[in-house]
């Protein structure tokens, strides 16, 4: 019977479809990383941005229940203050029915660009005891927050 043929191993395949699917499985982890600390960055965004929306508003609705228009005209942003004039606001207050008091309802912010906005509903009661319920928007302007567009 002759010499033998000695045995081997036969060549191992490269399997690209493995590597392929492996850095498939790593960039889709990635992204779900980055995806998830986006949305907490967001979450803690709104979060912070909750009470001073709040403060914000009650602090214009207290200032337009007592009648002290010219702080509440300061808490007003940069284009609601383009529409009305200082005096044109002031007579806006004092004409009847007047707010005599106001019940925050709800405080709802959400992210725009990044930015967060803020909506605070209000139960307005005038005088007479007519009551009505009103939206008023809250944006970040130079660092503070301001009520902005038409209050009622």
């Amino acid at each position: 019977m002759g010499a033998g043929q000695s045995w081997s191993r036969p060549a191992r395949r490269h399997r690209p479809m493995r590597t392929g699917l492996a850095f498939a499985g790593f960039g889709m982890a990635l992204c779900c990383v980055g995806v998830a600390g986006l949305g907490a960055w967001n979450l803690q965004t709104v979060r912070q941005a909750a009470g001073p929306i709040r403060e914000t508003a009650d602090g214009f609705l207290s200032e337009v229940t007592l009648g002290d228009s010219d702080q509440a005209y300061e808490r007003l942003c940069a284009d609601a203050r383009t529409r009305w004039s200082a005096i044109g606001f002031t007579s806006w207050v004092r004409t009847p029915p007047m707010v005599t008091d106001y019940e925050i309802t709800d405080v709802s912010v959400s992210t725009k660009g990044g930015r967060p906005r803020g909506t605070v509903t209000v139960k307005v009661t005038r005088d007479g005891g007519i009551s009505e319920e009103r939206r008023l928007p809250v944006v970040r302007e130079d660092g503070d927050w301001r009520v902005c567009g038409d209050p009622f």
